[in-house]
């Protein structure tokens, strides 16, 4: 082979190499950012289920005391009725 086709089967070589080196470079630079910008969004999407779970166990909270409060009305209803049945007894 001349002295040419060598140099250029080098160069070509040679670049094909850098390439896959530069490629290889650049793909692991993304990868961390892409690690990087996951984490930041991980720990946003913690922040705001944190708030609606705190959200949620208020709304609960206050749900358990207006049933508790219902439930105790619905425990001396009956007693007022008879009462109040008592009462028109007496009244007539």
């Amino acid at each position: 082979m001349s002295d040419a086709v060598i140099v250029a089967v080098v160069t070509g070589a040679c670049a094909v190499i850098s390439q896959f080196v530069v490629s290889h470079f650049n793909n692991q630079k993304l990868f961390d950012e892409l690690k990087r910008q996951s984490e930041i969004t991980d720990t946003k999407l913690e922040g705001k289920l944190e708030t609606l779970s705190q959200v949620t166990d208020t709304k609960i909270t206050e749900l358990t005391r207006e049933v508790r409060a219902h439930n105790d009305f619905a425990k001396r209803m009956p007693v007022l009725e008879e009462k109040v049945t008592q009462l028109e007894h007496r009244v007539s």
